[in-house]
């Protein structure tokens, strides 16, 4: 069923074709797979308006938010043809309000999202709403984080349990951002737990990184640097890794040559 809602009678995009055609760390390649794409469905097919949506998604995270928003705009009466299609659409509307600055309608399209996600049994696009309203909700973050990981346990789509890494990453960062150093550092071990399991060779290190990170927060030093350490001999070359190397080198009081040494391997 590729995750549509049962009530759903039309053809709804292949979730696996989106895995392939996003990197989010290259949104300019990705607009290009995105326009490849929809030459390639039915034009006006709820799959084109699926891919529409992750265009426009694309595109905004470039910047070009009015363009963005002119394509969701065109989409017109489409976006009722599939229950799928209206919760992108306004899912994509409350990032782009929150990419513009305006926190305020952001929560509310992405609350609106939340709402026909889980109206329509969108289990993968509710916990994305809820997992986006953590972000701009910041006053009830804990709230919309504990929701989502709520959604994530229940689901029956085996895709959502790939959400749990972010959410439990993105809650660290809140609690080490107001300074729970404790709460960041149990967070970001849940996100390296669930990234061992659903997540990327990248994404374990990045999790790894982040729970060595909080470590020096919480003044475990030793333990911080054996972290850091072997993450820069398993490499590639990393900033981040060896700015946290020179300050728990600084803050352990270890000579300059062994820092150098460190970073000669």
């Amino acid at each position: 069923m590729n995750g549509q809602a049962p009530s759903d009678s039309v053809e709804c995009l292949d979730v696996v074709l989106l895995d392939q055609l996003w990197d989010f760390d290259d949104p300019a390649a990705s607009e290009q797979r995105f326009l490849a794409a929809i030459e390639e469905v039915p034009a006006g097919s709820t799959q084109a308006a699926e891919l529409i949506t992750q265009l426009a998604r694309s595109i905004g995270l470039q910047g070009r938010y009015d363009e963005a928003t002119a394509l969701l705009d065109g989409l017109g009466e489409r976006t009722s043809s599939a229950a799928v299609v209206g919760v992108r659409t306004v899912l994509e509307r409350g990032r782009l309000a929150n990419s513009a600055g305006d926190p305020v309608a952001a929560t509310d399209l992405l609350r609106e999202a939340l709402t026909r996600a889980q109206a329509a049994d969108q289990e993968f696009l509710a916990i994305d709403a809820a997992h986006m309203l953590a972000i701009v909700d910041r006053d009830r973050a804990d709230e919309w984080t504990e929701l989502a990981l709520r959604l994530v346990a229940a689901a029956e789509d085996p895709r959502a349990a790939r959400w749990a890494g972010s959410l439990h990453n993105n809650s660290g960062w809140a609690r080490h951002d107001a300074g729970d150093y404790a709460g960041a550092f149990t967070e970001f071990e849940a996100a390296l737990t669930a990234y061992s399991v659903h997540g990327t060779a990248e994404q374990q290190r990045v999790a790894r990184w982040a729970v060595a990170r909080a470590l020096r927060s919480l003044a475990r030093f030793d333990e911080a640097l054996d972290i850091q350490l072997r993450l820069h001999e398993q490499g590639p070359p990393d900033g981040y890794v060896e700015e946290e190397l020179a300050a728990l080198f600084q803050a352990t009081g270890l000579v300059n040559d062994h820092l150098a040494d460190c970073f000669c391997r």
